[in-house]
């Protein structure tokens, strides 16, 4: 059995410390500062008058404050399932914008965001909590929904290949990112909690549910090995 979203609230509860850094906050993820740097300049590229972004995961706040760097002063709505992550974003937001920072902890999958409220959408290291094809339809929906026309949805998370001995290829070449980025012992610690907690789909499943759901354009930022950073335009 996966955990549960209270056992998955608890466990990030206690990780604040780590998702404080912009530079190595996801630095388990392949190619984390990347992912930052192109959805940022390409959420600017695409929305340079947004006004309003809505970060779903935030944790400690990186890709909002990387989006701040490219886009000063928006409103910020912050969704997470922990408190004491959105206390440390809207801290570290703060300073960085004169705009509203909203805090919301909350589920996704359970939020009502609206329509047309948000002219720019990210999503970190959260969607691969998803776990049905029926999740990952209703969400996608949702932030089609709450984006302004031309509004963008940006995605940078853990994903899966599916032809088996690819996948194999592609966790081999991750779990070695992982023992050289620490040890042996930190890339069974990391993957024992995404059998746990995590059920990444395909990003060519991912990009056709965004099509499905009424995105008419979509971009491929990056892929590396299990990671990919993507969007898609309203």
């Amino acid at each position: 059995m996966k955990s549960t979203v209270e056992q998955i609230r608890a466990r990030f509860d206690q990780d604040v410390e780590r998702f404080s850094n912009l530079e190595t906050g996801h630095s388990a993820a392949v190619d984390s500062p990347v992912s930052l740097e192109l959805i940022s300049r390409a959420a600017a590229a695409i929305s340079p008058g947004a006004t309003h972004i809505l970060d779903i995961g935030c944790g400690a706040g990186n890709y909002s404050l990387k989006l701040l760097q490219a886009l000063p002063n928006l409103n910020v709505t912050l969704v997470d399932l922990s408190q004491p992550m959105l206390e440390r974003a809207a801290q570290r937001l703060q300073p960085a914008t004169n705009g509203e920072i909203i805090t919301r902890q909350a589920d996704i999958r359970e939020l009502e965001l609206g329509e047309a409220q948000f002219d720019v959408i990210v999503a970190g290291a959260v969607f691969h909590h998803l776990r049905g094809d029926a999740e990952w339809r209703s969400v996608f929906a949702k932030c089609h929904q709450a984006l302004r026309p031309g509004g963008s949805l940006w995605i940078s998370d853990l994903i899966e290949h599916s032809t088996p001995s690819v996948q194999a290829l592609m966790w081999e070449r991750y779990g070695e990112y992982l023992v050289q980025l620490k040890n042996e012992p930190y890339r069974e610690l990391v993957f024992g909690y995404i059998a746990q907690e995590d059920t990444p789909r395909p990003l060519m499943f991912q990009i056709d549910m965004l099509r499905e759901v009424g995105f008419r354009k979509v971009e491929i930022l990056h892929k590396n090995s299990v990671f990919a950073a993507f969007g898609a335009i309203k």
